[in-house]
């Protein structure tokens, strides 16, 4: 099933005097890290479903999808024979079933993608840019959208982040993130599935890479500051939620960019954030993508935070860096929460999720599962439910094939 997405135009002058009404750069709200500081914890109830029967809505969502340049290569190995430059279908192919399997499936880019493949990846070094056919790829495997709000989203500038949306909508994906296009600032990603409408927004802890949450904005483009959580805070994220709702959007996805690289255990700011906005009955799931390995999940309010879903697609291993990181950044994970919502408009949720891992030999994604690797499998279902002071309704899925 393919998923229908659009814009939403008329959000845009709302959601920024929503956003900016209550908060400056790095300020935090009255009562911060109480759950029902930003507004009632009620159930969310839909804004525009009317049935008589119950719908069910599915959405799968997928860590960092970071293409460094050994991976470019094996997609150029892919490709060889074909009239395309780069082949990344191959590397995705075990874990379509589960992305297929869901209304929705939403990825995180973490690098811009080049409209000409000009100007790539080079290896050693920090600053990205990777080949079109990453979103070929991706959408081939299922998914049906992604964001890119990431510390490498000014890797290229505004040009390479206006490539990057470019590319994805000349690949029929849906767009989250810092926009190029000022006027389509604050606009999240519409999907239409059947009668419901999934609002998708997405913020990141910065645009130019510094090592944390800052509010430093490119100078040439002020207004991506709507894209950065500590300029907007939790409450001009919750704001901008509620302007989705209002008009018209059933269910509300958060993709947050947030943490403290390769470390499991979500950062305060990270707890105080989930934790704010999930209790305002605003925002139905939350995807947590940056810290390139896996962290706990929670839920709250009847909704769940991913805190972390590790890397998706990478280099990034233990062999490929002499030992320098964890086994766990060849590991991730595709979280899935499958949505009610009755006839009256009120939602409730059950989460799973499929842990993966990235066999270097290919760069093939493959589910880990206790047969094929007992050992990520087990260290990601102790990682989700290891929070001491929370916890997660999230069951881990045994085998790819149950994806439906």
């Amino acid at each position: 099933m393919r998923r229908t997405w659009r814009w939403l135009p008329t959000l845009g002058a709302a959601m920024a005097l929503a956003a900016c009404s209550g908060l400056g750069s790095g300020a935090q709200p009255d009562g911060a890290g109480d759950p029902t500081a930003l507004a009632t914890s009620a159930p969310t109830t839909a804004t525009s479903t009317a049935t008589s029967e119950p719908v069910t809505v599915t959405i799968v969502a997928a860590g960092d999808i970071l293409p460094h340049a050994p991976v470019i290569a094996n997609a150029a190995r892919n490709a060889e024979g074909s009239i395309a430059e780069f082949d990344f279908a191959p590397m995705l192919e075990e874990v379509s079933p589960f992305i297929e399997g869901a209304d929705l499936g939403i990825c995180h880019l973490e690098t811009p993608l080049s409209a000409d493949n000009t100007g790539l990846t080079q290896p050693r070094t920090l600053v990205f840019n990777s080949p079109r056919e990453v979103a070929t790829g991706l959408h081939a495997a299922g998914f049906d959208g992604c964001d890119f709000a990431s510390n490498h989203s000014w890797d290229r500038g505004l040009d390479g982040l206006a490539q990057t949306i470019d590319v994805l909508e000349e690949e029929g994906l849906g767009y989250a993130g810092p926009q190029a296009d000022e006027s389509r600032a604050g606009e999240p990603a519409l999907y239409e599935i059947g009668d419901v409408t999934v609002a998708h927004l997405a913020y990141s802890y910065t645009l130019l890479n510094n090592g944390g949450p800052n509010t430093e904005v490119p100078p040439d483009a002020p207004w991506l500051s709507r894209a950065m959580w500590p300029v907007v805070e939790a409450e001009g994220i919750a704001a901008d939620a509620q302007a989705a709702r209002d008009s018209g959007a059933d269910l509300v996805v958060l993709s947050m960019h947030w943490g403290e690289e390769y470390v499991a255990t979500p950062t305060a700011d990270q707890r105080r954030l989930a934790r704010e906005l999930l209790g305002t009955g605003a925002v139905d799931l939350i995807i947590g993508t940056h810290v390139h390995v896996i962290q706990p999940c929670e839920t709250v309010n009847g909704r769940t935070v991913f805190y972390g879903l590790g890397n998706f697609l990478s280099n990034q291993s233990p062999d490929t860096t002499g030992g320098r990181l964890l086994p766990t950044t060849q590991e991730g994970m595709m979280a899935r929460a499958t949505f009610t919502i009755d006839p009256d408009g009120d939602v409730t949720s059950a989460v799973d999720y499929q842990p993966t891992r990235v066999d270097l030999d290919g760069y093939v994604v493959e589910p880990a599962t206790p047969q094929t690797h007992p050992t990520t499998f087990a260290r990601t279902v102790e990682t989700l439910g290891s929070l001491p002071d929370g916890t997660c309704d999230a069951v881990p899925v045994e085998d790819v094939a149950s994806a439906g």
